[in-house]
């Protein structure tokens, strides 16, 4: 008979409209590829030749400021510029191309160079969430932008170029690919069902228990059953609602705790500061569109260790995105490496008092 855990099979994404391949039994193969170094991950809490800490120039010139908590700017690199002139180029019906305008910035999480969200405490990343929201409220209401696209990518493995906690926000005048999808495929089953997509699949979910990574009383963290990447993790709220401006204060801090459970349960797989790229989904400019569900999307690379990296070639690049480990599996993972199923956590070790920062607030402490 049929058995999702041992035999070839695909499995339906209803947020896209698109497949993916699963083959449970490939995770028995040897692995003569290419291994990864593991990253050096200890930091000091200030770097003078860091352009985020505080008080540093920048790539561009500019200084910051001594920020305490948060810091925002505009990329002094940015892939979106405001002023760009509108126009198209067109050549029949193969050759098309059109004006992007765009703001692009970045927001640092804190003053501490050799922190994560894993090892922030739940005020910090509450503060760090609160940002968001302003930020996330302020752009999603300008008439030039379509879209607003608040991501992270955590280590170098995803491309980050610069260790310092930070985040990037991309708000382009359109909606991009991925966003777009979700927002066809959530009006379509709104429309169908009265009730939003992620709604119903997080109360499926809930019901059925093997998916689960963490939950609390306001957001559910799961390995989506159509996941792509090995440890893939999806965050949605119990409460539809269609953007992070539409969050309680409760709401907000509990996607705080959501957050840092998934992070610290990431760092505690493989023992190690884990890369991953991680983006919030949500409703775009104009409409309030009450089928947008908010949801948060984590992408990590690793596979098999911290050496062990998951490639995206061939078969995947050409046909159908595929993966070995099943997501149960992986979910099963976060709870392996877990205290009973409560948050993992990351120790720090105090900092000499010589190497602390004037500035910076005081050491911060994970949670107890």
């Amino acid at each position: 008979m049929f058995d999702l855990k041992e035999h070839p099979h695909r499995r339906y994404n209803p947020l896209t409209g698109e497949w993916v391949l699963v083959s449970p039994h490939r995770t028995k193969r040897p692995w003569q590829g290419q291994v990864e170094k593991v990253p050096l991950e200890q930091r000091p809490a200030y770097d003078p030749g860091c352009y985020l800490c505080p008080g540093n120039s920048r790539a561009g010139g500019a200084r910051n400021p001594a920020y305490q908590t948060t810091l925002v700017f505009d990329n002094d690199f940015a892939a979106l510029l405001p002023d760009t002139p509108s126009g198209t180029y067109k050549q029949g019906d193969l050759l098309r191309a059109e004006a992007q305008s765009g703001v692009c910035r970045v927001v640092c999480f804190s003053p501490r160079h050799d922190l994560t969200i894993a090892e922030m405490d739940l005020n910090a990343i509450r503060v760090v969430v609160d940002t968001w929201v302003e930020q996330y409220s302020e752009l999603n209401a300008r008439p030039d932008i379509g879209y607003v696209q608040i991501f992270e990518n955590r280590g170098a493995m995803m491309g980050c170029s610069n260790p310092h906690p930070h985040c990037q926000i991309w708000a382009p005048s359109t909606i991009p690919n991925e966003p777009a999808k979700e927002h066809a495929a959530q009006k379509a089953y709104f429309d169908a069902h009265g009730r939003t997509l992620l709604s119903d699949y997080a109360a499926l979910e809930l019901e059925l228990g093997e998916r689960l990574v963490t939950v609390n009383n306001s957001f559910v963290a799961l390995t989506p059953f159509w996941a792509i990447w090995p440890f893939e993790v999806m965050i949605v709220s119990r409460r539809p609602f269609s953007g992070m401006d539409r969050m309680t204060p409760e709401e907000r801090a509990d996607l705080a705790a959501a957050m840092k459970g998934v992070t610290t349960r990431y760092d505690n797989l493989f023992e190690v500061s884990f890369p991953y790229t991680m983006g919030f989904h949500q409703r775009p400019a104009g409409e309030e569109y009450p089928f947008w569900h908010f949801h948060a999307h984590y992408y990590p690379p690793l596979l098999r260790s911290a050496t062990v990296r998951k490639f995206m070639v061939g078969y995947e690049m050409l046909a159908t995105p595929q993966r070995d480990i099943t997501p149960e599996a992986a979910a099963a993972r976060h709870y392996a490496r877990s205290r009973r199923g409560a948050p993992a956590r990351v120790e720090r070790r105090p900092l000499p008092a010589a190497e602390r920062l004037t500035h910076a607030p005081a050491q911060v402490k994970t949670e107890n």
